[in-house]
């Protein structure tokens, strides 16, 4: 008798947006239909339900002892560096007996800049060349330096070899700088067509806030010709990307990057969270949850796993 293979968990970070959450619930539905010899299941971290304990106890009702977690998230930031790894460790105290591995965030992996790529082709004008038209690519922003880091990366990725004007950075939330801040700066280096790229996965609050500061900043530059397109969503490619990444956890061969991780190393600002104590963000539909009041987050969690 064969040993099955380890399920699949998709750990998601949570929306206040009702289409964003149920985007995330039917990626899960058709990676369980893609792979019928496994069960996957997927929750979030916060804001939407299902809550990831969920979705590990529906795993586990079906039989589950052994699963492999992906986060479906672009960088690795506090979620990814800290909060689901320990809410996984809390759900093995929940769950004596069960065993899991954590694989790494997706990106910026090459197929998804091919998406990206596909993107900006269907929000420029057909006649435009390329080199004439600069990229502000916006990431959602972290409190976390190696994260917004990772957003740079994938700006100057995504510009290399695709003949692009330049590919710029700005950031929706708590990092600059900020989308007028970033289109300020394309204006200032002499963009006169600029397309805004959202890098996120699924609609929700903030890509919408993205596009809205887009129609108001260029509402009021009229000299500036500025487009926005669509977030990344749940192409073939970011199914197989997930898919990779299990496989990875499943095998062991996690690369993740810890030389610049604030949990580990003494960045400038940062050296009070080296070695930082590991919570769990309480999700509010977590039926074991017993915690009143919001939780922001701080102390993230950080399992050195990685």
């Amino acid at each position: 008798m064969t040993t099955p293979p380890p399920a699949l968990l998709i750990a998601g970070h949570g929306t206040r947006d009702e289409a964003g959450a149920e985007a995330f619930r039917d990626f899960v539905g058709e990676l369980g239909r893609r792979h019928p010899e496994l069960p996957v299941a997927g929750g979030f971290i916060e804001l939407s339900p299902p809550p990831l304990g969920e979705a590990v106890a529906e795993l586990v009702e079906r039989g589950v002892r052994r699963f492999a977690a992906v986060p479906l998230m672009l960088v690795s930031a506090g979620h990814a560096k800290g909060d689901i790894p320990a809410a996984l460790s809390r759900e093995k105290e929940r769950h004596p007996g069960i065993t899991y591995t954590y694989g790494r965030p997706l990106g910026p992996h090459p197929a998804l800049l091919r998406v990206l790529e596909r993107r900006l082709a269907q929000a420029v004008d057909p006649s435009w060349d390329p080199a004439e038209v600069t990229v502000l690519l916006v990431g959602r922003g972290s409190t976390d330096p190696d994260a917004n880091a990772e957003v740079f990366k994938a700006a100057r990725l995504l510009w290399e070899g695709r003949g692009y004007g330049a590919v710029e950075t700005a950031f929706v939330s708590l990092a600059e700088p900020d989308v007028p801040g970033g289109l300020e700066r394309c204006a200032r280096l002499g963009a006169r067509r600029v397309v805004v790229l959202p890098y996120f996965l699924f609609t929700g609050i903030l890509p919408d806030r993205v596009r809205h500061q887009t129609e108001e900043w260029a509402a009021a530059h009229p000299e500036t010709e500025v487009r926005s397109a669509d977030v990344i969503g749940p192409e073939p490619e970011l199914l197989d990307l997930v898919w990779e990444r299990y496989e990875e956890a499943v095998k062991g061969d996690l690369r993740m990057n810890c030389d610049s991780c604030v949990y580990r190393i003494a960045l400038p600002g940062f050296e009070d969270k080296v070695g930082l104590p590991q919570q769990p963000h309480f999700h509010p539909d977590d039926d074991g949850h017993h915690h009143h009041g919001h939780h922001h987050g701080h102390g993230h969690a950080h399992s050195h796993a990685h």
